[in-house]
């Protein structure tokens, strides 16, 4: 608030004071006394009411800008009230029991919000882990009728329940991993395993190496991400002669993990947005794609501290780039 504004909003105390002013010099100029001294003793009480009011302005602009920045300190911004001390006066209680009372009816609210997503969580995971009894029977069912399209579609199911659960974990992934040394040939080769038959049903050609690199991460999540752009890979793989090729390298020190495709490829219109949620591209088979993979891949590793890049040219390639953080583990590696 200007000083200008501050005494418009006092206009009152300064009427009441050029009346005081007018009453003196109107009971002074009756009584015959000295016109100088009148005017000199309206002036002292002008000023003296100009210093009051400045007194008074620059103790409330300096109060309001502690609120102020005691507000932008907090990172919670609804605990404001539990900041501020209580205002009895007649002006200033009013607003401070309404911020006070607004601030509680907020934090019970976001209390019942937080309470519902932690219920739906524990639901959402409840009903992923038990919903693989059913699936591994039916997988078991596939395995001995040897029927390649039921094993098929139960993976597709797999992946779906794996994304659904991750999903309802990706806002709490830092309570549920797990960062240590491992080497990526210990994440990678498990995942080529548990893909084989597709891989080798679609005549897809893997080039796996450099992999005997340590990296710091959870192995858990790391995994999960990987599938997801190794099943994108695959799914996308068009041409007669199908490719994958994975491997790292060691850049200024950190390490990188690279999967690179043959595949369609993205439009130069959709790079921008493959780890937008929810969206799918505009050359990309609609009935693969949900739009949530490449989303989960890109929130879960901001909180590893892993940086993931996708480089593509349509018709021709598809390059993610895993960059992992700096660590001594690297030094180690070249050491050994």
């Amino acid at each position: 608030m200007s000083f200008g504004t501050f005494l418009e909003k006092n206009i009152s105390f300064l009427l009441f004071q050029f009346f005081l002013c007018f009453l003196i010099f109107l009971t002074f100029f009756l009584l015959e006394i000295s016109f100088m001294f009148t005017l000199l003793l309206i002036l002292l009480i002008a000023l003296f009411t100009f210093i009051y009011l400045c007194c008074i302005y620059f103790s409330k602009k300096k109060k309001a800008l502690q609120i102020i920045n005691s507000c932008n300190d907090l990172e919670e911004k609804y605990y404001i009230s539990e900041m501020l001390h209580k205002d009895d006066s007649i002006e200033g209680y009013p607003y401070y029991y309404v911020l006070k009372e607004a601030c509680k009816a907020m934090n019970d609210k976001i209390s019942n919000i937080e309470k519902n997503e932690r219920d739906y969580e524990e639901y959402i995971e409840s009903f992923a882990h038990e919903i693989k009894t059913p699936i591994a029977a039916i997988s078991l069912y596939a395995e001995n009728k040897e029927d390649e399209t039921l094993k098929y579609e139960i993976r597709k199911i797999e992946e779906y329940v794996e994304q659904i659960l991750y999903y309802a974990r990706s806002d709490t992934a830092e309570k549920d991993y797990f960062v240590k040394k491992i080497k990526l040939n210990e994440i990678i080769h498990p995942l080529i395993l548990k893909n084989k038959d597709v891989l080798l049903n679609n005549h897809i050609k893997l080039n796996v190496h450099d992999l005997e690199v340590l990296v710091y991460t959870d192995e858990k999540w790391l995994s999960f991400m990987i599938s997801q752009i190794l099943n994108n890979a695959i799914k996308y793989l068009d041409k007669d002669k199908k490719e994958i090729e994975i491997y790292s390298e060691v850049k200024d020190n950190q390490v990188v993990l690279v999967i690179l495709d043959n595949g369609c490829g993205i439009r130069a219109s959709d790079a921008p947005r493959v780890f937008d949620k929810g969206f799918t591209g505009s050359n990309r088979k609609r009935e693969y794609a949900t739009g949530i993979g490449l989303y989960l891949v890109k929130k879960l590793s901001e909180k590893l501290d892993i940086k993931v890049s996708i480089d593509s040219k349509y018709q021709e390639y598809t390059k993610v780039s895993f960059v992992f953080p700096k660590s001594k583990f690297h030094d180690e590696v070249q050491n050994s």
